[in-house]
C-alpha cells in the first residue's frame, strides 16, 4: 500500500468515528424519546422504533471499535465479520420481540394512545438518517468495509421505519384505527429480520470485496 492510500485510509476512518459518535449521540435521544413516549401512550411501534435505536447504538459501538483496530491488517477480516455478527444478532432479537408484542396486541385489541411526541420524532428521523447513511455509505466504500455497510443500512432501515411508524401513528391520532399501529410495526419485523440475516451471513455489502 503506497503512503497516500494509506493517509486517504486512516482520513477515512476519522471521518468514520466522526459519523458514529454522531450515531451514537441522536439514537440515544432518539431512544429515550421513543421509549418514553411508547410506554406513555402504549404504542408498540414507538417502542419497537425505540428498542431498533438501541440496537443502532450497539452497532454504532461496534463500528466505533472495528474503526479503532483498523490499523491492525492482519485481523481486518476478523474484526469486520465479528462486528457484522453483532448487528445481525440484535437485529434478529429486535425483530422476534416486535413480532411477539404486535401479534398480541393485535390478539387483546389493545389501542394506543396518539402520539405527538413519536411523530415529531418520526419526522426528525425521516430527515436526519437519510444523511447519515449516505455519509456511511461512502466511507464503507473507501475502505470496502462491510460492516460500516451494515451500519449505513441500519439508518437506512431507521428512515425506511419513520415512515412506516408516521403512517401508523398519524392513521391512530387522525381517524382512531388502533391496529394501524400494532400492523405497522408488523411491517418493520420482515425488514429487520432481513437485514439481520444478510449480516449474520456476511452479505452485507456487494462491492466491498477486496
Amino acid at each position: 500500500m503506497t503512503y497516500a492510500s494509506a493517509t486517504d485510509r486512516a482520513l477515512l476512518v476519522r471521518r468514520g468515528r466522526r459519523l458514529e459518535y454522531l450515531t451514537l449521540a441522536w439514537n440515544s435521544l432518539e431512544a429515550i424519546v421513543a421509549l418514553v413516549a411508547g410506554i406513555i401512550a402504549g404504542s408498540i411501534s414507538l417502542v419497537g422504533f425505540g428498542l431498533d435505536s438501541l440496537v443502532e447504538m450497539i452497532s454504532g459501538a461496534a463500528l466505533l471499535w472495528r474503526m479503532n483496530v483498523d490499523a491492525a491488517i492482519h485481523h481486518r477480516e476478523r474484526n469486520e465479520q465479528i462486528a457484522l455478527r453483532i448487528v445481525g444478532a440484535c437485529f434478529l432479537v429486535l425483530a422476534a420481540y416486535i413480532a411477539f408484542q404486535s401479534l398480541r396486541d393485535l390478539w387483546q385489541r389493545t389501542a394506543p394512545h396518539p402520539s405527538l411526541a413519536g411523530i415529531v420524532l418520526a419526522c426528525a428521523a425521516l430527515l436526519v438518517m437519510p444523511l447519515l447513511a449516505r455519509a456511511k455509505r461512502k466511507v464503507g466504500s473507501g475502505l470496502r468495509s462491510a460492516a460500516m455497510h451494515a451500519d449505513a443500512t441500519q439508518s437506512s432501515l431507521c428512515a425506511y421505519l419513520s415512515a412506516i411508524l408516521l403512517a401508523g401513528l398519524l392513521l391512530n391520532a387522525l381517524f382512531g384505527l388502533w391496529w394501524a399501529d400494532p400492523v405497522a410495526a408488523l411491517i418493520m419485523v420482515p425488514i429487520i429480520a432481513r437485514e439481520g440475516l444478510e449480516a449474520l451471513q456476511g452479505n452485507a455489502c456487494d462491492d466491498c470485496a477486496p
